[in-house]
């Protein structure tokens, strides 16, 4: 007979101890507490693409008490909906920028089993995450200021100058998560001698953003500036960024060579650069989707692939527009401006679904639009034609005399179900204004020419948007101001 080993002995010894310790637990039953096993927004920084949260449970739970139960201080107003062991609440309005939310659940039981169960009550949750702060870039106007990028947080009641003295910055577009702004600059030399030939440069803005089921951005001070494109060959003309910061596209013109002038387009991604066949000029922008060229070709708006550099067959055409103002966040509607016979302007809503409505024909000028954070309402920058003899009242539809006239512009809001059109601020007359609307909806910001002092210069003020009689309130010296996403 074979005589056990020590080692032998004592794997027995173990595997009974093991045995009947599950032995014990199945008849003594589950003895484990229900509780939330994640949040997908605790501790996160929480943009307006946020729309709903998650609660995972160890077990199922009787929803509809939880549902009545949740706690959210401040309130933010939603829909519960559940699947197996997983709770989502869907916000129904926006959600605002620069505030600190708390999620509490308590005693609420687990989901019944049957009538000799007794249901266990649920550990206490309490659970944390904030909106991103309320900020926005512009471009300073006054002294040392002039020409720079400046960052101003009004959550923390901070302004940071981003980028260096050397550079005039020119344009600018955000990165999605606002830790980086792509801007072009000309050098300060070539600038005072009022020349056009800037490079393309990103700069940090210092913003850590921990968002939802993204990997959180690298820390980084601000002002770290790198080039992106420079001008040895080509003239910068225009730039655009996709949606998700992930692609650039770049007009550009030879400086030099036989075809000196000839306008082209170019792709930057993923660090190469490429030359788009076959398309030159015209205005363009990227679609929500970050990977369709929407550009005026002709007599109308044709939308190219951009993935597929073999082919820019295009996607679509549309000849009886001639100017793409905005797009809604999520790609499902964009706004066009069609130039009648006429000589008025039409602003039309056009869906993903083949939807063409006419919301506003004018004889002013429609010069910028945005969607609210919901797609109910189009703010927009308007005018409206007065001659200059009598400014007093706004002139019929009917021609306009030869005589001079002027068009006043104003903000103006547009139900987007109804059409109905309301005005929310005359402004005054200048060659262009710039308006931003915030991403949680709240307030416009745009700027203004001051021509009372010496030397003219540009203010930028801000329209909040939730009070009945909204007044616009000056917060800086600057001009073109973008809102944070």
């Amino acid at each position: 007979m074979k005589r056990v080993q020590p080692l032998d002995r004592s794997a027995i010894a173990l595997m009974a101890i093991l045995f009947t310790l599950i032995v014990l637990l199945l008849l003594s039953g589950d003895r484990t507490v229900p509780q939330v096993r994640d949040f997908n927004w605790n501790n996160q920084q929480v943009g307006v693409e946020n729309t709903a949260f998650t609660l995972e449970f160890n077990r199922a739970m009787d929803w509809d008490q939880v549902g009545g139960n949740l706690k959210i201080d401040p309130t933010l107003d939603g829909k519960v909906s559940w699947s197996g062991r997983r709770l989502a609440y869907t916000l129904t309005d926006p959600m605002p920028y620069g505030t600190e939310f708390q999620v509490q659940l308590a005693n609420i039981p687990e989901a019944n089993r049957g009538p000799s169960h007794q249901p266990k009550m649920m550990q206490p949750f309490d659970g944390k995450f904030q909106s991103r702060d309320r900020a926005f870039v512009y471009l300073g106007v006054n002294g040392k200021e002039a020409g720079r990028l400046i960052l101003r947080n009004l959550t923390k009641n901070e302004k940071t100058v981003l980028t260096p003295a050397n550079l005039y910055v020119l344009d600018y577009r955000m990165y999605p998560l606002g830790d980086r702004i792509l801007f072009a600059a000309n050098d300060l030399k070539v600038q005072e001698q009022h020349d056009f030939n800037p490079q393309l440069y990103t700069v940090t803005t210092g913003l850590q953003v921990d968002a939802p089921d993204l990997p959180p951005t690298p820390a980084s001070a601000p002002g770290k500036t790198k080039l992106v494109l420079d001008n040895e060959k080509y003239q910068i003309l225009k730039f655009e960024l996709s949606q998700d910061g992930e692609r650039l596209i770049v007009q550009r013109g030879l400086h030099r060579g036989e075809r000196v002038g000839a306008v082209s387009l170019w792709q930057i991604k993923d660090g190469s650069t490429q030359q788009l066949e076959g398309v030159t000029g015209g205005d363009f922008l990227i679609a929500p989707d970050s990977n369709t060229l929407v550009i005026a070709q002709g007599q109308g708006i044709a939308l190219l692939p951009l993935d597929n550099q073999q082919s820019l067959e295009p996607l679509g055409f549309l000849p009886q527009f001639g100017v793409v103002l905005s797009f809604a966040q999520d790609g499902s509607a964009a706004t066009m401006l069609k130039f009648n016979q006429d000589y008025s302007r039409s602003l039309f809503l056009v869906t993903n679904q083949g939807v063409q409505r006419e919301l506003l024909k004018t004889k002013g000028s429609i010069l910028r639009t945005a969607f609210g954070p919901q797609k109910q309402s189009l703010y927009c920058l308007l005018t409206q034609v007065q001659s200059e003899a009598d400014t007093s009242e706004t002139p019929s539809s009917a021609t306009i005399d030869e005589e001079d006239y002027l068009e006043i512009p104003y903000l103006a809001k547009i139900d987007i179900a109804s059409g109905q059109l309301t005005k929310l601020l005359n402004l005054v007359p200048q060659n262009q204004t710039n308006i931003s609307l915030a991403p949680d909806g709240s307030a416009i910001l745009f700027d203004q020419v001051n021509t009372e002092g010496v030397q003219e210069s540009s203010t930028l003020k801000i329209l909040p948007l939730d009070t009945k009689t909204p007044r616009p309130d000056l917060v800086a010296a600057g001009q073109n101001p973008v809102w944070l996403p």
